[in-house]
């Protein structure tokens, strides 16, 4: 059973300080001493320099080819010029990179010094993502971030000033005190920018956050009574989708909309299943089985899908002690997976591609499916492909269930 060919790698890497700890963030990151930054980035380098060796030794192509870097956080940005020339210097000493590779880097605004900047310009960084959130200051303030809508705009300026010119801005709908008219002020911020690519969020309950906790259990500290409801939630969304198509963002996935061109080649690896290897904390990879029987560990045959997560303990993480959970999948898993990582995209799934793939063993169920979904009115198939309409997208982790066994579901929590 053959995956979808790819001579290329993704990488991401993990970088999980912060200077705040917002409010609603259920992510391995934290405030954590800037003495651990040179120690966490040595970690890493060792990571990226014993990969090829770590994949041969369980059974995993390793492209050594790479076309998108994706530093995320936690805030790279905080990283010390130095420990940022180190890293992209360790990909590129494993790894040979497109001349025309997508190099993303994630900043928070009010958090990029100069020599920074300067030294992610040195190493070729082509793209920044801002966590902006809202350009609301007091919505801002409230849920943790600590800019304000000028620090922004500055901060676009200077990015622009030094070139990077793709830049996306990110957005929650739903954070505590958001009203419908706040919301049109931070996405008519947002279009005022005339950033090329946008990213919006509906605000999720999550029990790892401390917002998320408060919401669950009661309280008030930070605001969780001032959280919109999931009807004026899913309104915000809708009137987001709206405002950015009309805008000339097009939305390409859930969460994501981009002007022609501008739409983020490593996230799409991960809708489309294509190979990225993470890592740093609580980093994931995707890979597939190597076929040349050289392992001399038991594997499914070639084309088999190998998913790992690196441990999300810092201090054992430094100390080179954390585990890597590894996960093969099934076949019948990653048919599911091709299913909801699709759906996520407005493009859709491919049914023939599907079937080309998995056979019609596992395709017809899951058309059955389909056909019970499109009556509810919660997908739309063209003959083609198979895609959510606007009313899914609201519940579209609902209709993921619909595909998912538990475990896949889990393993995919909050994606």
């Amino acid at each position: 059973m053959a995956a979808p060919v790819d001579n290329a790698l993704g990488i991401y890497v993990s970088i999980p300080f912060c200077r705040s700890k917002c409010t609603f963030c259920s992510f391995a990151s934290g405030v954590f001493p800037a003495s651990d930054h040179a120690r966490y980035v040595e970690r890493v380098i060792a990571e990226l320099a014993g990969a090829q060796a770590w994949a041969g030794s369980i059974g995993v192509e390793l492209p050594g080819r790479v076309d998108s870097v994706y530093m995320g956080g936690g805030t790279p940005s905080l990283l010390a010029p130095e420990l940022v020339a180190e890293l992209f210097a360790a990909i590129h000493a494993e790894f040979n990179l497109d001349a025309n590779a997508e190099i993303t880097m994630e900043c928070a605004p009010g958090q990029l010094a100069d020599a920074t900047l300067e030294a992610m310009v040195a190493a070729g960084v082509n793209r920044v993502s801002l966590g902006v959130q809202s350009f609301v200051n007091s919505e801002a303030h409230a849920s943790g971030r600590l800019h304000s809508r000028a620090v922004v705009e500055s901060d676009l300026k200077r990015l622009r000033a030094a070139n990077i010119t793709n830049l996306n801005v990110d957005l929650i709908a739903g954070l505590a005190g958001q009203t419908f008219a706040s919301w049109e002020e931070s996405l008519e911020a947002l279009i005022e920018s005339e950033v090329p690519h946008a990213s919006v969020y509906m605000l999720e309950v999550d029990g790892d956050s401390r917002l998320g906790r408060e919401m669950l259990n009661g309280g008030t500290r930070y605001r969780a009574p001032l959280v919109p409801n999931e009807d004026a939630i899913a309104r915000m969304y809708e009137q987001a989708v709206e405002r950015l198509d009309a805008a000339g963002l097009e939305q390409y996935e859930i969460s994501n909309f981009g002007l022609p061109g501008f739409y983020s080649r490593h996230n799409m690896r991960y809708w489309t299943r294509r190979p990225y290897l993470g890592v740093g904390l609580d980093a994931s990879s995707a890979l597939h089985a190597a076929g040349d029987g050289t392992c001399a560990v038991k594997r499914p045959e070639r084309g088999s899908m190998l998913r790992t997560i690196t441990t999300g303990d810092l201090p054992a993480y430094l100390a080179g002690t954390g585990e890597i959970e590894i996960n093969w999948l099934t076949p019948t898993q990653q048919h599911e997976e091709a299913w909801f990582l699709g759906l996520r995209t407005n493009a859709g799934v491919d049914v023939a591609a599907l079937d080309r793939e998995f056979g019609a063993k596992l395709l017809e169920p899951a058309m059955e499916t389909v056909e019970r979904l499109v009556e509810d009115g919660l997908l739309a198939f063209n003959g083609a492909s198979v895609s959510l309409t606007a009313r899914g997208r609201l519940i579209s982790n609902e209709v993921f269930q619909e595909f998912l066994q538990p475990e896949v579901a889990e393993m995919w929590r909050g994606a």
